[in-house]
């Protein structure tokens, strides 16, 4: 669900696969010192050898990125992690104190999980009647049927639906239906003709065969490749990625009539039925693949259809299962898309299963011991900082009118900045949890949520809800509800550190703040009104002036080339690309401000601005595998680590601190540097 969301009418600062970095040793510093170097930052990962004008990500990171290898079971190594890996090692030890409790709900969790004996011991046998259900099925209407169960168990189907506010009547709850059916990351590895797109659908089907034989099935070869040119032909009416973050163009309110009439090859009515809803009105966020579906399903043999249910069914409860299959989906899933040789270790995949299914209950431990009141209290006033230096560059801009920019100040003084944890926290008192039913916990979490989420509907929206968890490294902006929302585990250097130098604070946490709150005002968070509410509250004048800034932003990330023949997407990662830029310049202008009209310090050498520049640069640190970054060039909507850091090359400021030549790599002519809030 949190996926779905976070791809509708939300914005995160990153993808909630963890990355991580090398930590020096945190532990052994003075109480009152830093975390990293003598001021914030990490001096010693420079690489001094790297102008910045050449490029700022090396120049600040270079020998940290030399130095640092990516761990075995990682895809990638970055600046997150550090906080990833001390809040799963902290979340083990509440986890393993609480498996001693025999009326604990997250120790009977955790418990199960980590028997690994008992889960090898069973064998298939949890996940065989649910494969038996698939195999009784006859008929078109008892695929629709079983469909419907597999969404409520956390199987990914057809279609995915969710609830989340409506865009155009933000106070009410509404169900979305989007397009899905493919088991590759995204349309484009089923379409494109590159050799290495090639190997990956040859590799999958491969896996589809194995699976398929570890299943206990005949003929998998023959029923791999018939699975494989029913998605492939699925890929070819999915909407691409681009238009698929379009808040305008994925708003298509129908009825649960108008739907079927126009998707009839699939029975819309009894699929929600299947599941008690039987919504007056729906959003099909992309309704020419929904058709195109549809269309598909209706000629599709019916045995493809239940190989399709019987395969997403070993993936979504793979690491249930014994290692036969865990390790099968991994291999293509972990290695072959993205590179990581190794599984991680079972206690660290049990904490993700805690924060998926009962993570607010283990939230609520986390935050009592490790979020102190001094931290919350002391970014409370980053956020109103940031704010304050948002408003007075709505005031300054050039391109928007006075009339836009009242409404502008309307919406910023409607913001609800979330810090830390949730004021309300969510019951799992419906939530059956045994020990030593693994699987059984797994469905029955699954079900949890989907049963939480569409209980939603007809009910007042819950504007105390979160969709990441305390423990989470991650923030996010929601557009209907006018927040942004930042959870503890990220609240911690290098984001944040209380002994550490402000500016180096601004450039972390600062322009992460910045970052999120500039998502209401992005190309996408922009369409929202200061009710949340989908509703074009600029002229016409102001969206042609602003597009002529974001068409420059575009074509500037269009140019960067990880890798020969394969660039960024600037279309794709536009909103989080204003983000950066806008969330940076304002984080910039509540540093200068917070200084009192005083001149900043020079420390060890280094202006206030230089060192906000560089706690920018650190929080980007990051080494990526050669498979997963190719991957997130498709599917990621954040740029690469490096060209993050890089934005730098739009600011004034920065070259007025570090006065790069002008010959440099990144250097940009005044004219040139993309200014947009």
């Amino acid at each position: 669900m949190k996926n779905l969301l976070l791809g509708a009418a939300m914005s995160a600062l990153a993808l909630s696969s963890p990355v991580a970095w090398a930590d020096p040793a945190p532990q052994s510093r003075a109480a009152d010192k830093p975390v990293y170097g003598a001021y914030g930052f990490d001096t010693a990962g420079m690489d001094a050898s790297v102008k910045p004008g050449d490029d700022f990500y090396d120049h600040a990171n270079g020998t940290w990125a030399k130095n640092t290898p990516i761990p075995a079971d990682k895809s990638n190594y970055g600046a997150f992690n550090t906080l990833d890996d001390l809040s799963r090692e902290r979340t083990r030890g509440i986890l393993e104190a609480a498996q001693g409790d025999p009326s604990s709900k997250i120790g009977a969790a955790y418990a199960s999980y980590m028997d690994a004996a008992a889960v090898k011991g069973k064998g298939l046998a949890p996940v065989k009647p649910w494969l038996a259900e698939i195999g009784k099925v006859k008929s078109k209407a008892d695929y629709v049927a079983l469909a419907a169960r597999a969404a409520r168990a956390g199987i990914s189907g057809p279609f995915s639906i969710y609830v989340g506010q409506d865009d155009k009547d933000p106070e009410s709850y509404i169900l979305s239906l989007r397009q899905d059916g493919i088991g590759l990351p995204d349309r484009d590895y089923h379409l494109e003709a590159d050799d290495k797109m090639a190997a990956i659908r040859t590799a999958y089907v491969a896996h589809l065969e194995k699976m398929l034989t570890l299943a206990g099935e005949a003929n998998a070869r023959a029923r791999a490749e018939a699975l494989m040119a029913f998605e492939t032909e699925i890929a070819k009416v999915h909407w691409s990625q681009i238009d698929s973050r379009d808040a305008d163009k994925t708003y298509n309110k129908m009825t649960l009539a108008e739907l079927q009439k126009a998707a009839p090859g699939f029975d819309f009515a009894a699929f929600f039925a299947a599941n008690k809803l039987k919504p007056a009105a729906l959003i099909v966020a992309q309704p020419g693949a929904v058709t195109g579906e549809a269309a598909l399903i209706a000629k599709a043999p019916i045995g493809v259809l239940k190989d399709a249910l019987l395969l997403r069914s070993l993936h979504a409860y793979a690491d249930y299962l014994p290692d036969s299959v865990a390790d099968e989906d991994f291999a293509f899933y972990g290695t072959t898309l993205s590179g990581t040789p190794q599984r991680e270790e079972r206690w660290k995949r049990g904490i993700d299963f805690l924060k998926e299914s009962l993570g607010e209950e283990v939230g609520k431990v986390y935050v009592a011991q490790y979020f102190p009141p001094e931290t919350k209290a002391a970014v409370d006033q980053l956020v109103k900082n940031v704010i304050a230096a948002m408003g007075r560059r709505i005031d300054g801009l050039s391109w928007m009118g006075g009339e836009a920019k009242a409404r502008a100040h309307k919406k910023l003084a409607a913001f609800t900045p979330k810090i830390g944890y949730p004021d309300k926290w969510r019951d799992y008192a419906g939530l059956t949890i045994e020990r030593g039913d693994l699987f059984g916990n797994a469905q029955r979490s699954s079900q949890f949520a989907f049963d939480y989420e569409m209980n939603k509907l007809g009910k007042p929206v819950d504007r105390q809800e979160w969709f990441m968890t305390p423990m989470e490294i991650n923030a996010y902006a929601n557009f209907g509800m006018v927040e942004i929302v930042f959870p503890a585990a990220i609240l911690q250097a290098p984001f944040f550190d209380p002994h550490a130098d402000p500016a180096v604070n601004y450039g972390g946490i600062g322009a992460v703040i910045g970052h999120e709150l500039s998502h209401h005002f992005d190309d996408q968070g922009a369409k929202y009104d200061e009710t949340g509410k989908l509703n074009q509250w600029w002229t016409d004048a102001d969206v042609a002036a602003f597009k002529g800034l974001t068409d420059k932003l575009v074509a500037q990330y269009d140019a960067y080339e990880p890798f020969p023949g394969a660039h960024v997407k600037g279309a794709f990662t536009l909103g989080e690309n204003i983000g950066d830029l806008a969330g940076l310049a304002v984080a910039l202008d509540a540093y200068h401000a917070s200084l009192g009209g005083k001149p900043a310090p020079v420390i060890d050498g280094t202006t206030g601005d230089q060192r906000f520049f560089l706690g920018w640069a650190q929080v980007w640190r990051r080494n990526y595998r050669e498979a997963n970054l190719r991957q997130r060039l498709v599917t990621d909507p954040h740029a690469p680590s490096q060209y993050r850091a890089d934005i730098v090359r739009n600011f004034d400021a920065w070259y007025d601190a570090f006065k790069p030549a002008s010959g440099g790599k990144i250097y940009l002519a005044p004219k040139d540097r993309v200014k947009i809030w």
